[in-house]
């Protein structure tokens, strides 16, 4: 069993799961109820989303190595919230039960909150496919 990290909106690998968006908002221009037919996540989960503030500072610029370090370890300090830090324990221990991926609209995974999730399901155990 493993989880992937995905870009939400992109086709389904066979055996992918249930897909988790962990965006801070929803897809523009989609109903609801096309979320999971259009391959965007059949759960939202944006509590593991950075804040709408890091979202628009991430957004207000080019990155740089600086910047990037800046936003990784503000993301890191919100994920340590009691809230987030149980629903990433809760991914890493479904992730050694059952297939499934979470995932975010970006197109760059480098300087994307997702690759740094993907640290933190590392760092709890989480079998990453």
């Amino acid at each position: 069993m493993t989880l992937r990290v995905v870009r939400l909106g992109t086709p389904r690998h066979a055996g992918e799961g249930l897909r988790v968006g962990t965006a801070r908002r929803p897809p523009r221009g989609v109903r609801k109820s096309d979320y999971a037919r259009l391959n965007y996540y059949d759960v939202w989960l944006p509590e593991l989303a950075p804040s709408q503030k890091w979202v628009s500072w991430a957004l207000s610029q080019p990155w740089t190595d600086a910047r990037w370090r800046k936003y990784a370890r503000n993301y890191r300090k919100e994920m340590s919230d009691p809230r987030a830090a149980r629903l990433i324990e809760l991914l890493a221990a479904l992730s050694k039960r059952t297939n499934l991926s979470i995932g975010c609209y970006c197109e760059d995974e480098n300087h994307c909150h997702r690759s740094l999730l993907r640290e933190l399901l590392r760092e709890q155990g989480a079998n990453l496919g």
